[in-house]
C-alpha cells in the first residue's frame, strides 16, 4: 500500500518493524504529504491501521508513536473535524495498556496545540488524563508531556478549564503530587502560579494545593556536574517563591512554615524563609499578618541580636522593613485595630531600653531594628523617632566619653539618612521639628569636641539636617555655614577639612545666599591675605580646594571663578612669591568646577567664556614678555603649569554643544594661525603672537602654547568644523618634527593626531597622511629630531588604530622595525603602552575620539605574531625592547583573550622576568598576577620556574617590583595544592627576608603572602 506521504511501506507491518530512524523518515514523509494536500491525516491513520490495532501492545505503541510524530509536525493544518476524531481516538487509547500511554500523550500534546480544537474537547482530554493516567508512575519525559498539555490548554482554553471549577485544581494536585524531577518542577510551579494568579477556582483545595508545592520548601537541590539542562538551585527557589507568595489565601499556611524554618539551625533555610516572607509582604495585608506578628517579630529580633551571619542579619532587617511597609499600607476603618501602632510599640518596648544601657553593648542591634521598622513608611518613621530622638539627646548629654558620643551620633545619623526617602518636612509637629533645637545643639556640640572621628560623624549629621528643606531656621543655617567655614579654614586635620568641603558643596545649592555671605567671602579674603603674607602653599591649596567645592550653584560659581582668575593674574604680574604649584592648584580647582557644571549648559557656557580666554590671554602675554625676566616667565610658561592649564581648557570644551563650540573655535584657531588677539581680555600685548613661525625667543616660547590649542580643538565634538583645518594640520605636522623642545613637539604631535582621528575619510585625509609619512620617513632616518619623529609616529599610529584606518598596518610594521634600533628601540617598546592604553586626553572617549570596539584585540592579532618572531631573530642587545612591547600589549589586553593565548606566550613572559629592564619586569609581573588566578592549569606547568623568578625579584632594588613579586607569590598559593605544596618550605624561608624590608608596603605584602603559604595544605583551606 502507498503511504500517505507517497513512500512505499509494507501494509502488513508498517511502523512495527521499522527501525527508529526509518519510522522518523516515514513520519516526516507522511507529514509532508499532509502539508502538500496530497492526503489527509485520516488517510495516515488508515495507513497505520494494522499496527494501531495490533494485539501486541508494543506494536500498538510504535504505531501510535509514528502517528504522534506526524501530528507534531502538521498539527497547525488540521481541520476541526479531524481534530475531534483524533482527540476521541487518543482519549480512548488512554485506557489501553501502560506501554501505549507515552505515545498517546505525545499525540494529545500535538492536538493541544491545535487552533481548530472544538469547544469542550480540552476539558474532555484533561478529565480523561486525570481519571485514566497515574502520572507519577510515568517516566520524566512523559510526565513533562502531561504538564505541557495542561500548559497549552491553560494558555488557549482558559475559560473552558475554569468551567471545571475546583475539579481542575484537584486534578492537577493529583498529577503533581510526588514530582521530584527539577525539569518538571519548574513547569509545575508555573502551572500552580497560573492557577492562582489567573483566578481558577481553588474551592476546598487551597490547602492541598499549598501542601503539594510547599513540601519542596526550602529548595536544597544541587545540580549535578556538567548538567546539560542548566537548571540552577536559584531557578527553583524563584519559581517556588512565586507560587508561595502568589495569593493571600496561602498566608495561614505559609507563615507558620516560614516561622518554623526561620527558627531552624540551617542557614540556607533561614535565608530562603526571610526572602520569601519579604516577597509575601508585597501582597499581604493586616488581616493575613495579624495572628503571626508576635512570632515573626521574635524570630526577626533573634536573627539580629544573635546573628551568626551578616547576610542573614541584612535580610532580616529588610524583612522587618517589608513588614512595617505592609502594615502601613492598609486602610483602616474606625473599628479596626491599628496593627502598625501595636507592632511598633512592641518593637520600641524590646529595643528602647538597650539604648540606655551604660555599656551600650546592644545599641547597634537595637538601632538597626528600629531603623528598619521606621523605614517602612513616614508614619512608622514618625512613631519610632518620636520616641527615639528625645532618648538619643538624653543619652548624649548623659555620657561623657567621645566614643559614646560618636556611637549615639551615628545612630542619629542613620535616622537622618532614612528621612531623605520622603521629601521635605511638612508637618509642624513632626518628631524632627519638635526635637530640632536639641538635635542641632547635640550636633554642634559634637563638632566642638577635639575627637576627629566624632567631628566627621557630626559633619555628616549636619549635612543631613541641612538637606531637610524647611527644617532649619536662618540662625541655624548661619551657624551651620560658620561651622563648616571654621573647619575648612582653620582645621589642621585634612580629613575633617575635606569632609567639611564636601558638605559645603552638597548644601550650597540649598542655601546659596548663606554660603556666599559667610563662606565664599571668607575664602576670598583668606586667599588674598595668604598672598600678601608669608603663608604656606598648603593653606593656599586649602582655600582653592574649598572655592571649587562650594561652586555647585550658578550664583556661587559666578563669584568664585573671578576670584580664582584674579589669583592667577596676580601670579602673572609677579605680585606674589607663589611658585608653579600655586598655578597648578588654581587649575585643579578650575577643572573641578568645569566638571561640576557640565550638566547645566548655561553655567558651562559661562565658565567656558570666562575661563578659556583668560587662561589663553595670560599665557600669550607671558610668552610675549618672556624676555623681561619677570615672575611671569618663570611660572606661567613652565611645562607643569601649562599641562595644568591644558586640563582646564579641555574640561571647559568637551561638553559644549556643537553650535557654541563652533562659535568659540572660530576665535581660537585664528589666534594661533594669524595672531588675532581681539577676543582675549586686556589689550596690553607688547608684540605679535606667531607660534607657528620660525624664529628665536620669544617665538620659541610662544610655540609651547600649542599645548593650549591642542587642549581646545581636540576636546570638541567630531561634528564641529575647524576653520583653516588643512593649514593648521600642516603647521602642526611641521612643528612636531622640527621643534627642539620635546614638550612643544609632543603637544603638536598630539594635536595633529587628535584632528586626524576625527578627520572625515577621503582624498584630503589621504593626502595629509601621505605628507605625514614623508615627514616621518625623513625624520626617523637621520638628523637631530628622531625622537620627535618617533613621538609623532606613535600618536598618529594610535589615532589611526582607534578608527581602524588601513594605514595602521604600515605604521605598526614601522614600529616593529624600530624595535631593533639601539637608540629608539626602548622608547618604541614603551610606546606600545601608549597604543594600548585608554588615552586620558586627546584620543579618549571624553574628547569624542573616533574609537572602534575591540581595537586592542585587533592590534594584538596583527602585531603579536610579528613581535614574537622579531624577538627570536633579534640581536641580544635589543631583545629587551621586544619583551617590553609584548608585556605592555598583554597588560592592556582583555583577560579572556589573554587566557586563550597564554600557552604560547607564557615562555616569553618568563623571559621578561629575567630581563634587566625594570619596566619590563614590572609590566610582566602585573600581567602575570591575574593569570595565576584565571589560568591555573597552564601556569601550573611552569610553577618551578615561576617560584624561582618571583623569589629572586623580591630582592630587587625597585620597591614596586618587590611588591609586585610578593603579590604574584601570594597569587601562586591559589594554584592546586598538590602543584605548589612541594615549594612551601622554600617559599616560607625565602619570605623571611622581605619581612624586614625597609619599606612598610613591602613588609605588608610579605606578611600577606607568607601567611597564605603557611596555610597551604592545612585542613579547611
Amino acid at each position: 500500500m502507498m503511504a500517505a506521504g507517497g513512500a512505499d511501506v509494507d501494509a502488513g507491518a508498517p511502523a512495527s518493524q521499522l527501525q527508529p530512524w526509518e519510522r522518523e523518515s516515514a513520519a516526516r514523509e507522511a507529514a509532508e504529504g499532509v502539508k502538500a494536500g496530497t492526503c489527509t491525516i485520516l488517510d495516515v491513520v488508515e495507513t497505520l491501521g494494522s499496527p494501531l490495532e495490533n494485539a501486541d501492545p508494543q506494536m500498538r505503541a510504535r504505531g501510535l508513536q509514528m502517528l504522534s510524530e506526524v501530528l507534531l509536525q502538521c498539527y497547525s493544518l488540521l481541520q476541526e473535524k479531524e481534530v475531534t476524531h483524533l482527540v476521541l481516538f487518543f482519549e480512548n487509547r488512554l485506557k489501553d495498556h501502560h506501554a501505549v500511554i507515552p505515545s498517546v500523550l505525545q499525540g494529545l500534546k500535538a492536538l493541544s496545540m491545535c487552533a481548530a480544537l472544538a469547544p469542550g474537547l480540552a476539558v474532555s482530554v484533561l478529565k480523561a488524563i486525570f481519571q485514566e493516567v497515574h502520572v507519577q508512575s510515568l517516566l520524566q519525559l512523559d510526565r513533562h508531556t502531561v504538564y505541557s498539555i495542561i500548559t497549552n490548554f491553560m494558555s488557549s482554553r482558559e475559560a473552558e478549564l475554569k468551567s471545571l471549577g475546583a475539579d481542575f485544581t484537584f486534578g492537577f494536585i493529583q498529577v503533581m503530587d510526588g514530582e521530584k524531577d527539577p525539569r518538571n518542577l519548574l513547569v509545575a510551579f508555573q502551572i500552580v502560579r497560573d492557577i492562582v494568579v489567573k483566578g481558577y477556582v481553588l474551592g476546598p483545595f487551597a490547602e492541598e494545593l499549598f501542601e503539594v508545592t510547599s513540601c519542596y520548601f526550602p529548595i536544597d537541590f544541587i545540580p549535578p556536574p556538567n548538567d546539560p539542562h542548566g537548571i540552577q538551585r536559584e531557578d527553583l527557589i524563584a519559581s517556588l517563591r512565586a507560587v508561595l507568595t502568589s495569593t493571600p489565601a496561602f498566608a495561614e499556611f505559609l507563615l507558620p512554615l516560614l516561622i518554623e524554618k526561620m527558627d531552624s539551625d540551617v542557614q540556607s533555610a533561614k535565608m530562603d524563609s526571610l526572602q520569601t516572607l519579604n516577597a509575601a509582604c508585597m501582597i499581604y495585608g493586616q488581616k493575613e499578618l495579624k495572628d503571626f506578628l508576635s512570632s515573626l517579630w521574635s524570630s526577626l529580633r533573634r536573627e539580629v541580636f544573635q546573628t551568626a551571619s551578616e547576610r542573614i542579619e541584612t535580610e532580616g532587617l529588610s524583612t522587618l522593613r517589608a513588614l512595617s511597609t505592609c502594615l502601613s499600607r492598609s486602610v483602616l476603618s474606625s473599628d479596626d485595630e491599628d496593627l502598625l501602632d501595636s507592632f511598633l510599640r512592641g518593637i520600641l518596648q524590646d529595643c528602647r531600653h538597650h539604648l540606655c544601657e551604660p555599656d551600650m553593648k546592644l545599641v547597634w542591634p537595637s538601632a538597626k531594628l528600629l531603623q528598619a521598622a521606621a523605614a517602612g513608611s513616614l508614619r512608622a518613621y514618625y512613631q519610632i523617632t518620636n520616641s527615639v530622638f528625645p532618648l538619643l539627646v538624653e543619652q548624649y548629654n548623659k555620657h561623657l566619653q567621645s566614643s559614646q558620643h560618636r556611637t549615639i551620633l551615628e545612630v542619629l545619623l542613620g535616622f537622618l539618612e532614612l528621612r531623605q526617602k520622603w521629601g521635605p518636612e511638612e508637618e509642624d509637629k513632626s518628631p524632627l521639628r519638635c526635637s530640632k533645637d536639641a538635635l542641632c545643639s547635640m550636633v554642634f556640640s559634637a563638632l566642638a569636641e577635639p575627637n576627629v572621628q566624632l567631628q566627621l560623624v557630626g559633619i555628616r549629621a549636619l549635612t543631613f539636617l541641612g538637606l531637610l528643606q524647611g527644617l532649619l531656621d536662618l540662625p541655624d543655617i548661619d551657624r551651620l555655614v560658620d561651622s563648616l567655614a571654621q573647619f575648612i579654614l582653620h582645621e589642621e586635620d585634612s580629613q575633617t577639612s575635606l569632609a567639611a568641603m564636601e558638605a559645603a558643596g552638597t548644601l550650597t545649592p540649598f542655601y546659596p545666599e548663606a554660603f556666599s555671605r559667610c563662606l565664599v567671602r571668607k575664602l576670598a579674603e583668606g586667599l588674598q591675605s595668604e598672598l600678601q603674607e608669608d603663608s604656606t602653599q598648603f593653606q593656599q591649596d586649602r582655600c582653592l580646594q574649598a572655592l571649587a567645592a562650594v561652586s555647585t550653584h550658578p550664583s556661587i560659581m559666578k563669584e568664585t571663578v573671578p576670584v580664582l582668575l584674579q589669583h592667577l593674574q596676580k601670579v602673572q604680574k609677579g605680585s606674589t612669591q607663589a611658585g608653579v604649584q600655586s598655578v597648578v592648584s588654581v587649575c585643579q580647582s578650575l577643572k573641578q568646577m568645569a566638571l561640576q557644571c557640565q550638566q547645566n549648559a548655561q553655567n558651562y557656557w559661562y565658565f567656558h567664556q570666562a575661563v578659556v580666554p583668560c587662561l589663553m590671554g595670560l599665557a600669550v602675554q607671558a610668552a610675549m614678555q618672556e624676555n623681561t625676566h619677570t615672575m611671569l616667565s618663570k611660572v606661567l610658561l613652565m611645562e607643569e603649569a601649562l599641562s595644568a592649564m591644558v586640563l582646564v581648557i579641555s574640561a571647559a570644551c568637551m561638553y559644549l554643544s556643537p553650535e557654541l563650540a563652533a562659535q568659540s573655535v572660530s576665535k581660537v584657531v585664528p589666534l594661533f594661525l594669524d595672531g588675532e588677539l581681539s577676543f582675549l581680555p586686556g589689550n596690553n600685548f607688547p608684540s605679535t603672537f606667531q607660534p607657528f613661525q620660525d624664529g628665536q625667543c620669544p617665538v620659541q616660547t610662544q610655540k609651547k602654547l600649542v599645548a593650549l590649542l591642542m587642549a581646545f580643538v581636540c576636546s570638541l565634538p567630531r561634528n564641529v568644523p575647524i576653520p583653516q583645518q588643512d593649514r593648521l594640520l600642516r603647521d602642526l605636522l611641521a612643528l612636531s618634527c622640527s621643534s627642539d623642545c620635546l614638550f612643544t613637539a609632543t603637544a603638536a604631535a598630539k594635536c595633529f593626531a587628535g584632528l586626524v582621528n576625527k578627520h572625515p575619510a577621503g582624498p584630503q585625509l589621504d593626502e595629509l597622511l601621505g605628507a605625514a609619512m614623508d615627514k616621518l620617513e625623513q625624520g626617523l632616518s637621520e638628523g637631530p629630531h628622531r625622537s620627535q619623529a618617533l613621538t609623532l609616529l606613535l600618536w598618529v599610529s594610535k589615532a589611526l588604530l582607534l578608527r581602524y584606518h588601513p594605514l595602521t598596518t604600515h605604521l605598526t610594521d614601522k614600529l616593529l622595525l624600530l624595535l631593533g634600533d639601539t637608540v629608539l628601540g626602548p622608547t618604541v617598546g614603551d610606546g606600545f603602552a601608549l597604543l594600548m592604553a585608554d588615552s586620558p586626553d586627546v584620543l579618549g572617549k571624553s574628547c569624542h575620539a573616533d574609537m572602534r570596539l575591540m581595537f586592542r584585540q585587533r592590534f594584538f592579532t596583527e602585531c603579536v605574531p610579528q613581535l614574537v618572531q622579531g624577538f627570536h631573530t633579534a640581536a641580544p642587545g635589543v631583545k629587551a625592547n621586544y619583551l617590553k612591547g609584548l608585556s605592555h600589549i598583554l597588560n592592556h589586553l582583555p583577560k579572556p583573550v589573554l587566557v586563550t593565548e597564554l600557552p604560547t606566550l607564557l615562555p616569553l613572559l618568563l623571559e621578561g622576568l629575567t630581563c634587566p629592564d625594570h619596566v619590563v619586569q614590572l609590566s610582566t609581573l602585573h600581567c602575570l598576577q591575574p593569570l595565576l588566578l584565571d589560568a591555573p592549569l597552564v601556569v601550573s606547568l611552569h610553577v618551578d620556574t615561576l617560584v624561582g623568578k618571583f623569589l629572586s625579584l623580591t630582592d630587587s632594588s625597585a620597591m614596586a617590583i618587590r611588591i609586585a613579586a610578593l603579590q604574584c607569590l601570594h597569587a601562586l598559593a591559589s594554584l592546586p595544592t598538590p602543584v605548589v605544596i612541594p615549594y612551601k618550605p622554600r617559599v616560607i624561608r625565602a619570605l623571611a627576608k622581605p619581612l624586614d624590608d625597609k619599606k612598610r608596603l613591602v613588609r605588608k605584602e610579605a606578611v600577606t603572602a607568607r601567611g597564605e603559604w603557611f596555610l597551604l595544605g592545612t585542613p579547611g583551606r
